[in-house]
């Protein structure tokens, strides 16, 4: 019934439970005695093949298991409509541990799903996955949305959260526009916070990365009124700072964007230097974060603050963490402990390339 496990993202202060059916039908999670419905304004969503129930954290962390409820449609009339018997299949969950988190990356995975799996195998065994960015090659393609829930579903087994990030390319594309009902948001959004124990973090998404005019976009981005609406978000973000990045318990502090907006480059990609300046700087001096993650530039590197490519003033060390390449991949792991993070450079090849480690 289900075309892959799972995916449990993270989104706020809840879980966003999210798989492909095999089949038109209804769709729930159970969690101990409550159930969750993929509902709108209370009509039970069927149409698309893609559900979501949005669970709270801590209900899950609590109980460690959830049960998927399949309800496959004969026909959905307007009257006495037909349905068959429920389908149903449990899934343990590990909430993330108390310290040293394992938590693998990926991006710019460009529709490659062998490479990057690999190189996650060598980390290791993982508490949490992140995909930031262009895991498929564009958005013209819908079928193509699947491979992200591949690699949720091979990596996690839809037992552990992953946290998920838009980039450029998802922008492209007709099916670009329904991208954020394939993925998880928070009420439309494809920038907002999460919790995950110790650790907190912010997810930014810079849109495209050339000007709203290039003629590559042909009038289909309106990324500048998209990122002042995101300044606005950090200002909010700030006046609620005891809830969100200030809260009590909060060890680590992450920033996970795919474009790497702390760097100016070269034309056509120099764009919103006022925009991206406010974010660094906003960031640097209120939310203090203990690390950003970022892909985008197809190479794998730590850059510490002053770094040559330091340009708009870094909130803290930056990580580029992905490289694709001809039946290859680089990835990037992650071991957050309570006062240091070592990041562990690994490819589909099984090698470890590089290891670095930054204290908080």
């Amino acid at each position: 019934m289900l075309k892959t496990s799972p995916a449990v993202f993270a989104v706020g202060h809840d879980y966003q439970i999210m798989v492909e059916v095999e089949r038109e039908s209804l769709f729930s999670v159970r969690i101990g005695e409550k159930t969750y419905y993929d509902e709108s304004n209370g009509i039970m969503n069927s149409l698309s093949p893609m559900h979501r129930v949005t669970v709270p954290m801590k209900e899950l962390d609590a109980a460690r298991r959830y049960t998927v409820c399949v309800r496959p449609i004969v026909l959905r009339k307007p009257y006495f409509p037909i349905t068959e018997e429920v389908w149903e299949k449990d899934f343990d969950f590990h909430p993330i541990p108390e310290t040293n988190v394992r938590a693998y990356h990926i991006a710019d995975a460009h529709n490659k799903i062998e490479e990057p799996i690999r190189a996650a195998n060598t980390f290791g065994a993982i508490d949490l996955l992140i995909l930031n960015g262009d895991v498929i090659t564009h958005s013209g393609d819908p079928s193509k949305f699947r491979n992200i829930y591949e690699i949720c579903a091979r990596l996690t087994e839809g037992t552990r959260p992953v946290i998920f990030s838009r980039g450029n390319h998802d922008m492209r594309g007709k099916f670009a526009e329904k991208f954020a009902e394939f993925t998880p948001n928070q009420s439309g959004r494809t920038y907002y916070t999460f919790r995950l124990g110790h650790i907190w973090g912010l997810l930014l998404d810079c849109g495209e990365d050339k000007a709203d005019d290039s003629l590559e976009y042909g009038f289909t981005v309106a990324c500048h009124a998209f990122r002042e609406r995101q300044t606005d978000f950090l200002h909010a973000l700030i006046e609620n700072a005891d809830r969100e990045y200030d809260a009590h318990g909060v060890k680590t502090k992450l920033v996970i964007a795919h474009n790497p907006f702390t760097q100016k480059i070269w034309a056509p990609f120099d764009i919103e230097e006022p925009i991206y300046r406010e974010w660094c700087a906003l960031l640097r001096e209120h939310v203090k974060p203990d690390l950003m993650i970022c892909g985008h530039m197809h190479k794998e590197e730590l850059r510490p603050i002053g770094h040559e490519a330091d340009t708009y003033g870094q909130p803290c060390p930056v990580v580029i963490g992905a490289r694709p390449g001809e039946n290859y991949f680089l990835g990037c792991g992650f071991i957050f402990g309570d006062e240091k993070t070592t990041i562990v450079f690994t490819d589909s090849d099984g090698n470890t390339t590089a290891t670095e480690t930054i204290v908080h």
